[in-house]
């Protein structure tokens, strides 16, 4: 595979806000490490909002403009990123078929996906999706899959990620935010997990742990606070909104991080700490094999398989591990073995930076 890095180019990122600010969150994260590395990115979001406390001081060479839903009069940049099967809107695809069909070179096109450790993404990675109708008809797009293995996209990961945690006073911030040294400190992300109310319940009775909650804004807080019992302990904190690289140094300070969607996840992941996702449920349950996919992919150990089962209601009947030491240990253990096999692997951009330059 060719990862010869490009010169400088123009980005359009396109981005569609369905809920949660996952779909944001990975725009963003993108957007910001193409800045970085010297790209000119144009960020076209419907609903740029969370950006004000998730990425409120901007970033180098990052615009973010409105969704060009009414015409759009410029031109296309070099490369465009369709982010989650969102559909360009009809100006911006007419000016693509435009700048293709003129003197300027086509834009490389790439259609970025959701990411999955199912068997389908090695398959269907960097394979082309020739338009047949309309205005663009004879162009181009390609699938662009991350994932968890070599014949993937990889995710993403800036490349000073390691040099930040390194240098991150993990003690420092506990002590900032109230948390003793023995004190398991459990980070909640989530969406509504009919399990919420039995796994809190048991952690409170649990005499091998002194667990402190960090609970983050918006639906994991409404979710805590619908717990009668949970709205008002003594060991539960709510956080305000916070900004990506703080959210990743909580990541990184808590002993067991519940996450959630797609962006939380890597940043589990990086974070190299236990953690339980909860994956975005989908009517038809295909979430269900997406989850287990990933769960084998990470050679996650049973006990670890069970709260997955629980926190996520599969069917089956998983019971609620006794958290100790030790099995928060195993699952350190785990979640570091699977950081340490993707950390040898290129990041999502990288890869990604060396397919624009062998289809420009």
């Amino acid at each position: 595979m060719n990862h010869a890095v490009p010169a400088p180019q123009q980005w359009d990122l396109f981005c569609q806000v369905i809920d949660n600010f996952g779909d944001i969150g990975v725009c963003w994260r993108l957007a910001a490490d193409l800045g970085a590395r010297g790209h000119a990115v144009r960020l076209y979001i419907d609903d740029a909002s969370a950006l004000q406390w998730m990425a409120p001081h901007g970033s180098a060479n990052v615009r973010v403009l409105p969704w060009p839903l009414q015409g759009f009069d410029g031109t296309p940049g070099d490369v465009v990123i369709e982010a989650f099967g969102c559909d360009i809107p009809a100006p911006y695809v007419a000016a693509i078929a435009d700048k293709a069909h003129g003197s300027a070179r086509a834009p490389v096109w790439i259609n970025l996906e959701y990411l999955s450790a199912e068997s389908y993404v090695e398959r269907c990675h960097r394979l082309p999706s020739p338009l047949m109708s309309g205005p663009a008809a004879g162009l181009t797009r390609w699938f662009y899959y991350p994932g968890f293995t070599a014949q993937t996209g990889g995710l993403l990961r800036e490349r000073d990620l390691q040099e930040r945690q390194h240098h991150f006073d993990r003690k420092a911030w506990r002590a900032r935010h109230g948390l003793a040294d023995d004190d398991c400190a459990i980070s909640l992300f989530c969406y509504e997990p009919a399990a919420l109310p039995q796994v809190f319940a048991a952690l409170q009775q649990n005499r091998a742990l002194k667990t402190q909650w960090l609970v983050t804004p918006g639906r994991a807080a409404a979710a805590m606070r619908a717990i009668p019992f949970a709205a008002h302990a003594d060991n539960v904190q709510f956080l305000p909104a916070r900004t990506q690289r703080e959210f990743d140094e909580m990541l990184w300070a808590c002993d067991l991080n519940l996450v959630r969607g797609e962006d939380s996840l890597v940043r589990a992941i990086w974070a190299g700490e236990p953690f339980v996702w909860h994956i975005y449920p989908q009517h038809d349950n295909a979430h269900h094999d997406k989850l287990l996919a990933f769960l084998d992919w990470m050679d996650a150990p049973p006990s670890l398989r069970d709260l997955h089962a629980l926190w996520n209601d599969l069917p089956g009947d998983a019971q609620m591990p006794t958290l100790d030491a030790g099995l928060l240990a195993q699952w350190r253990a785990s979640a570091r073995s699977a950081r340490d096999r993707l950390w040898a692997q290129p990041d999502l951009l990288s890869q990604l930076l060396g397919f624009i330059a062998e289809k420009s």
